[in-house]
C-alpha cells in the first residue's frame, strides 16, 4: 500500500502541475483574433437581440454596461447542459452530456470524500449527524457520477468507433482516451460494488493521505482501482480531455471579450509588443529575421503588379 500512495502522491502533484503549466500558457498566449461575434452575454440591454456599445454614437466616450448575472447563466447552461453540442450535433450529446455530468457529480463526490477523510481525521465520525448527511451522500453520488460517465464516455467510444461520418476525423488517441476512461470507471464500480459498497475503505484510504500515515490494507481490486484512478488524473491535464481549462480563455478572451482598444491600454501595448517579434519565413516574399512591422511596411510601400 506504500506504493500505491505514493503513486497517488506522484499522479496529483503531476496533475496539478500540468494543469497549472497549460493555464499559463494560455494566460502567456500572443493577443488573440476576436470573432466579434454577436451577441455578447455581458451586453446588457442588447444581448437579446445581437446589439453592441458599438451603436451608441461616439461610443468611446460612453461607460459601458456589463450584465454579469446574464454571462453567469449563460456559462451555466453550456456547462451543465452542454447548449452548443445539443443545439449542433444531437447524436454526440446524448452520450456527451452524461459523460460531462457523471464527471461533474464524481468530482463532487471526491470533495464529500475529501471531507469525511478530515472528519475522521479529527477523531468524528461517519454514522450521525452531519456525518451520516455526507456518507449518504457519498454513496449517491458517488454510483450515479460512475455510472453516468461510464455510459457517456462507452457510448462516446462506440460512436466514434461505428460513424462511418466521424471514424475519419478520429485519431488513435481518441480511441485510447475514452477507453481509458471506461476502463477506470468501471474497475470502480466493481471494486465498490463486490467489497467496498459504503467507500469506507477508500475514505480510510484517503484519511491515510490526509494524515501522511500508513494506508490500510485493502482487496486488490480497490487497490488496482486507486492505481489507475491516480493515473487517470495524472493523465488528463496532458491530453486534449483537459479542454475545459482552454474553454474559459475560448468564451472569455475571444467569443466574449469586447473589451475596445484605445490607445495607450493593455491591448495597444500587447500588440505594440507582438509586431516587434522576428519573423521565420519559408517563402521568399517575406525575409526572415525582420519584425513584423517591417514586413507590413514593406508590403504596404510595394507598388502593385500590372
Amino acid at each position: 500500500m506504500l506504493m500505491v500512495q505514493v503513486i497517488t502522491y506522484a499522479a496529483l502533484l503531476l496533475g496539478l502541475a500540468a494543469m497549472l503549466a497549460k493555464a499559463l500558457r494560455y494566460v502567456g498566449a500572443p493577443e488573440h483574433f476576436r470573432w466579434e461575434l454577436y451577441p455578447v452575454p455581458h451586453e446588457k440591454g442588447r444581448a437579446d437581440y445581437g446589439g453592441s456599445y458599438l451603436e451608441e454614437l461616439d461610443w468611446w466616450s460612453r461607460p459601458r454596461h456589463a450584465a454579469l448575472l446574464r454571462e453567469l447563466r449563460e456559462m451555466a447552461v453550456e456547462i451543465f447542459l452542454l447548449k452548443g453540442v445539443f443545439r449542433h450535433n444531437r447524436k454526440v450529446w446524448r452520450f456527451s452530456w452524461p459523460f460531462h455530468m457523471g464527471l461533474y457529480i464524481s468530482i463532487g463526490w471526491l470533495g464529500l470524500l475529501f471531507f469525511g477523510a478530515i472528519v475522521e481525521a479529527l477523531g468524528g465520525s461517519m454514522s450521525g449527524g452531519l456525518g451520516a448527511m455526507v456518507h449518504l451522500a457519498t454513496i449517491i453520488t458517488g454510483y450515479v457520477g460512475m455510472t453516468m460517465a461510464w455510459i457517456g464516455a462507452f457510448g462516446l467510444l462506440m460512436w466514434r468507433l461505428t460513424d462511418r461520418d466521424q471514424r475519419p476525423y478520429n485519431a488513435p488517441i481518441d480511441y485510447f482516451n475514452l477507453a481509458f476512461f471506461v476502463l477506470v470507471i468501471a474497475s470502480g464500480l466493481v471494486g465498490h460494488l463486490t467489497v467496498d459498497p459504503s467507500f469506507a475503505a477508500l475514505r480510510a484510504y484517503i484519511t491515510s493521505l490526509v494524515t501522511f500515515s500508513s494506508a490500510p490494507a485493502m482487496p486488490a481490486v480497490l487497490a488496482a482501482e486507486i492505481v489507475l484512478g491516480s493515473l487517470l488524473l495524472a493523465y488528463i491535464p496532458l491530453t486534449r480531455t483537459s479542454h475545459f481549462v482552454a474553454k474559459y480563455f475560448l468564451y472569455h478572451a475571444v467569443r466574449w471579450n469586447d473589451m475596445p482598444s484605445e490607445r495607450g491600454g493593455k491591448i495597444e501595448r500587447r500588440i505594440a509588443a507582438m509586431l516587434l517579434q522576428r519573423v521565420g519565413w519559408k517563402a521568399s516574399h517575406i525575409q526572415t529575421g525582420q519584425t513584423w512591422t517591417e514586413v507590413v511596411k514593406e508590403m504596404k510601400n510595394e507598388k502593385p503588379q500590372a
